[in-house]
């Protein structure tokens, strides 16, 4: 069995994948953010993962064989990547692996993205694009498959705000609790409103979602908060869309996967889907449960690397 671990800004996740590099176990505890506010301290985020990942361990009770432990250590996979939250598993995890003699494989929080995307889905061979879209990232990324891994190249994402801040900020503003993706999208399936109220900015392979979310802050209250909350996600797919399509057009390819918890948004991913099909756009998406930040992805990354290196 392999432990995955991640500690992020807002969720403490543990995995174990079996030998054949199938789920066994995905735990998780969501991070508590007091009514009201827009976010957590990485001091009280370190906090709570502290205390989160004993009862996670607790609460898997049954006797395995661990062969190697991962887990996220950076939040991505170049030279200065850093949050102090990761440093909770990667500690953890570390000495998970010297307890019980097996290896350790470092990781980060964005490849363990990725490859929990790719978990139903065939193993790409060659580079694809992908979204990483979240409360603290929106990147458009250019990925090339290796061992165990990946090697990201930033191409494109946001200049300003970041698309689950932007969710966050309007549906706060609406009275939902933080974070705030599913009540703004259970609210916005009782829309009927399809016109265009909020701008979308796109700028070749940047897209900006500062002016859009000034201009929901004026709307709140001036219009239903369902056809408000209809408009964010309108916006928000609209963008990526546009971004996307250049992408596909200048680097020749038409494969782009989508993760990150703002990715199991069903609207967003519906309308991306019709987009793509009718433009010969290729949009994969993870299971939803594993959109949302886990240690699925860094559990799986640990069984490729575990059995990489066992077979060299």
């Amino acid at each position: 069995m392999i432990i995955g671990i991640d500690t992020s800004c807002y969720t403490t996740s543990l995995a174990i994948i079996n030998d054949d590099g199938l789920i066994h176990k995905d735990l998780r505890l969501v991070l508590e953010v007091k009514p009201g506010e827009k976010g957590l301290r990485q001091s009280e985020a370190i906090f709570q993962h502290i205390s989160n990942l004993p009862r996670l361990f607790e609460g898997f009770q049954e006797r395995v064989k661990i062969s190697a432990v991962a887990a996220s250590c950076f939040p991505r996979p170049v030279d200065g990547s850093y949050l102090p939250v990761f440093k909770v598993g990667a500690a953890f995890g570390e000495s998970i692996a010297k307890l019980f003699g097996v290896p350790f494989f470092p990781t980060s929080h964005q490849e363990g993205h990725i490859r929990a995307g790719l978990y139903e889905q065939q193993q790409p061979e060659v580079p694809f694009l992908a979204w990483h879209i979240s409360g603290g990232t929106t990147e458009l990324l250019l990925v090339t498959p290796g061992k165990g891994g990946y090697r990201i190249e930033k191409i494109g994402g946001t200049s300003d705000l970041q698309v689950g801040q932007f969710v966050d900020r309007v549906g706060v503003a609406l009275g939902a609790p933080f974070p705030a993706g599913p009540y703004l999208e259970k609210l916005a399936t009782g829309s009927k409103d399809i016109k265009k109220l909020l701008p979308v900015v796109t700028n070749e392979l940047t897209l900006s979602f500062s002016g859009p979310e000034s201009a929901a802050q004026r709307l709140v209250g001036k219009i239903p908060d369902q056809d408000l909350a209809r408009q964010v996600i309108n916006c928000i797919w609209k963008s990526l869309f546009e971004v996307t399509a250049l992408a596909v057009k200048r680097f020749g390819i038409n494969k782009v996967l989508l993760v990150g918890g703002v990715a199991s948004n069903q609207l967003i991913r519906q309308a991306l889907l019709e987009s793509g099909n009718r433009n010969q756009i290729d949009f994969l998406f993870a299971n939803p449960k594993l959109s949302s930040d886990n240690a699925v992805g860094v559990g799986l990354i640990g069984s490729d690397l575990y059995h990489y290196h066992l077979l060299k």
